[in-house]
Order: structure tokens, then sequence, then C-alpha cells
């Protein structure tokens, strides 16, 4: 089953030429993609923090913008159409099935549908669907939604980086696009990618033949780290600076005993939750493996924790093993650096306009 789902929230522009911008709460990644014989080649990749907004939230707004500003013209990516991502509770990604539809009655059903599993009112939301082949006398299919509020929010952030946002994609579907093309799934067997971010953590699933499964969780890497701030009365740069020279789980134990495991506590609890509930659906497989990304996936031991914890093999997840790079080494460097917090934005850059 392909995972080029096309419910894409918002289409502004037609063009060749784009580029994945994944604007993240503490950083914005950015990749430029070239496909050819030989497959997908990185032609541009950058890394530009978020500094931590204090007082209003226009402060936050504001540092944003500059980290946008700073990723582009650090790259140089020779367009200005962005391909970026939404995600967290203001976003939803629902299968429906209906019995036998007339094609003009569909949108209404979707739409129904849409109003009774939406945890927002979907009169503020922009929606989208893709019907899916079921092989019975059904109409089934995809829905996309989010809300206008988040959309518009991601979209002026670009135009106040002077950039223009062509395409908004939900973040769970550009992480199953990816994985889709770098790594196969074999029948009967399923595969998660659980992207662990600053505020946001998405769990994305895929099988050979069941539609895919989103869910979007808050507790996230900034949670972790405020649990261990609190617990242990240190300051919020002392534990992440822990968490980036840690070289395993055994070394974080050794500083943080195990405040580390209960402040992950949590998050496993409610992705072991998820894997069971997906596991139980009519056409699911067992997920074999889970695939970890995003950019609290970098902090040392981290995986080896979820590892320990999940009901399936966890192993940490770079895409770019899988893709050439075509530009300088300064993008070879951040690639090996940052592969695992950059794979929303590979999934970004995959999209064609």
């Amino acid at each position: 089953m392909t995972l080029d789902w096309k419910q894409l929230l918002l289409d502004i522009r037609q063009d060749e030429a784009i580029f994945g911008l994944d604007i993240g709460s503490s950083a914005v990644k950015l990749i430029q993609m070239h496909k050819d014989n030989a497959g997908y080649a990185v032609t541009a990749a950058g890394v530009a923090e978020i500094a931590a907004g204090e007082g209003s939230e226009d402060n936050s707004k504001i540092n944003t913008v500059k980290a946008i500003s700073e990723c582009f013209w650090s790259t140089k990516p020779q367009t200005q159409l962005a391909v970026c991502g939404v995600s967290g509770p203001e976003v939803a990604v629902r299968y429906f099935s209906f019995p036998s539809l007339p094609p003009e009655e569909i949108e209404g059903a979707v739409l129904l549908e849409a109003a009774q599993i939406c945890p927002f009112n979907v009169g503020d939301a922009s929606t989208h669907y893709q019907l899916m082949p079921d092989g019975e006398d059904k109409t089934s299919g995809i829905l996309v939604a989010a809300t206008n509020r988040l959309i518009k929010s991601k979209v002026q952030l670009a135009k106040t980086a002077c950039l223009d946002c062509a395409l908004m994609d939900v973040d769970g579907l550009a992480l199953l696009n990816c994985l889709s093309e770098f790594e196969e799934t074999k029948p009967d067997e399923a595969k998660a990618v659980l992207n662990v971010g600053g505020s946001c953590t998405t769990l994305a699933i895929m099988g050979e033949d069941s539609p895919p499964f989103i869910r979007d969780m808050t507790y996230a890497g900034n949670d972790i780290i405020e649990q261990i701030v609190t617990e242990r009365d240190v300051s919020t740069e002392a534990v992440k600076e822990i968490l980036s020279n840690c070289e395993d789980l055994s070394q974080l134990r050794s500083e943080f005993g195990d405040g580390f495991e209960k402040a992950c506590k949590r998050l496993t609890v409610d992705v072991s939750e998820t894997l069971r509930y997906y596991e139980a659906q009519e056409k699911s497989s067992i997920v074999e493996k889970i695939f970890v990304c995003g950019g609290f996936a970098l902090a040392k031991g981290f995986v080896g924790l979820l590892d320990n914890h999940l009901p399936a093999a966890v192993v940490l997840w770079n895409p770019f093993e899988k893709i050439r790079c075509k530009a300088d080494r300064s993008c070879e460097e951040i690639l090996r650096k940052n592969g695992p917090a950059m794979a929303v934005a590979v999934g970004l850059a995959m999209r064609s306009i």
C-alpha cells in the first residue's frame, strides 16, 4: 500500500521547486531534496534553534521567525516555496468507512463523520479526505482535519520570514511517507515511527494492508526535562547539558538516579496503550519495530530506555543513512549530527506540487 496520501490541508501555489520546513517548538529544520533514477538526494539542509521566549507569545513568535530566517539564509535552497506541517491536539487523522455511497454524497458524509470524531469544531477547521480501495461494497478512506487557527499560524510564521507556504501537510503523514520510502514493510507486519519533539510526540503506524494510524500526544521532551528539573531541583540548562553529553542510559542513571525513567514513564505508558489499541483494530498487524526520531531522540540513552519499556524492538532512526547527499560538507555534518531530528522535514520535502 502506498502511503503518499494527498489530503493536503492547504494548496496555495503550483511550482516544482520546494523544500520541507519543519517549524517545531524548539528548532526549525529545513530539507530540500532532488529525486532522480537513483532515488532521493539532499541538496540543502539546515537547523536553527529557537531562542527561549520570555514573557509574551509575541516574543516567542519573533524568535521563531528569526530561526526560520536563519535556517533559510544559511542553506539558500534557491526557492522560497516551503511545505510546512502541523501536529498536536488541533489536528486529526482518521479512517472512515461507510456503506457504498454515490460520489455526490461522499463529501457530506465525510464532513459529518469529522464533526463527530474531531476534538474541535470542524466549522473552524480545514477538512480534506482521500478515498482508498477497499475491495468491498464500501466507501472508505482517510480524512484529515486541522483548525484554521493552527494552519494560519504556521502560514503567517513563514510569511513573516519572507517565505511562501505552498502546501500544508500533517507531520504524522510526512513521517509515514518517509518511513515507507526508506524502510520496507513485510506482509502481516506493521512498523511504527515515534517522533519525540519538545512539545509534541507523534506516533504513526503503517501496515502492508491497513490504513495509516496517527496519534499526537502532548507529553514530550520539554515535559520530561521539566519533571527532572522539579524532582532533582536543578536548572533546565543543567538537565539539557547532561542529556546532550551522556553516552548511554547507565550514565543517565548515574546522573539522575531513577529520575529519568520516572519522567519518561507517562510517555512509555501512552505509547504502549496506543500500540495495544492499534493492534486490536480490524485489519491491523502486530507492531514489530519502532523507529524513534525527533529532537529529543538525540538524548543519549533515551532510545535504550524506550527499548526496555515498550513492547516492540526500538531503534534510533536516521533516514539519511539511506539518502544521498549532493551538497557540501557542512550539509553532510548537519545531517550526521541532527539526522534523527529531521525526519519530519524529509517527509515534507518529499511532497510534490
